[in-house]
């Protein structure tokens, strides 16, 4: 049988507004938690986890979270950035250009300024390639399983990450893959994906808001380019 990957699939580096985590500090946490493969999805950018590859190029995915007008989308295999404040069909359509994989980022989660209505997402659902069906920050557990439900009734495949703002988060939850070298052979894999779901702590998001002004305060250098 062939060995299963544990990947995260959605995580941030302090190219994010909203975090502070430096390259080296993630790479180690894989090391340490068993991370084979890491999704770098920062914020309206692709050009940290350009950069982050460069030093562990095994090792991190080329991806990005992307603020659409209607919600947020994640991508994978990235070539360039795709900016924030397009429609979703425009947004979509960029990232094919670029032969990326499309998944939706925690479409139901009643707390977040990225999830998405019914109606948007129904739109889209067959332009994408898989849902975000768990997502380690959700502080309510029925909107990750609305999420399962939705993807499960609709045939689609899909994605799990920790939302990694944060050194305790990398790695909580994650998206068990058969070996992949490029999308094609990722969206494969997907097709077969098991899970390890794991919740992190409440104050995790205090740790994202100290983050942010931080950042704000001048107080640490930002990075980012996107919102």
């Amino acid at each position: 049988m062939t060995e299963l990957w544990n990947v995260d699939l959605h995580s941030h580096t302090r190219w994010s507004k909203d975090c502070l985590s430096e390259f080296e500090t993630i790479i180690q946490l894989c090391q340490k938690r068993g991370i084979d493969r890491i999704a770098v999805t920062d914020h309206n950018t692709a050009d940290g986890a350009m950069a982050m590859q460069k030093l562990a190029p095994e090792l991190v995915i080329v991806g990005e979270e992307i603020m659409t007008t209607e919600g947020e989308i994640l991508a994978y295999f990235l070539q360039e950035s795709v900016p924030a404040g397009l429609t979703p069909v425009d947004t979509i359509r960029r990232l094919r250009d670029q032969g990326a994989v499309i998944s939706v980022s925690h479409p139901f989660d009643r707390l977040r300024k990225g999830a998405w209505g019914m109606e948007a997402l129904d739109r889209i659902r067959d332009q994408v390639d898989a849902i975000e069906i768990f997502n380690a920050r959700c502080l309510y557990a029925e909107d990750n399983q609305q999420a399962l439900h939705y993807a499960t009734k609709y045939n689609l495949r899909g994605t799990a990450g920790s939302d990694a703002h944060s050194r305790p988060e990398y790695g909580k939850a994650m998206t068990q893959l058969q070996p992949f070298t490029d999308a094609k052979s990722f969206l494969q894999s997907l097709n077969q994906a098991s899970y390890i779901k794991r919740l992190s702590p409440a104050y995790v998001h205090g740790l994202s808001t100290y983050a942010k002004w931080t950042k704000k305060l001048g107080l640490k250098k930002r990075m980012w380019v996107g919102g």
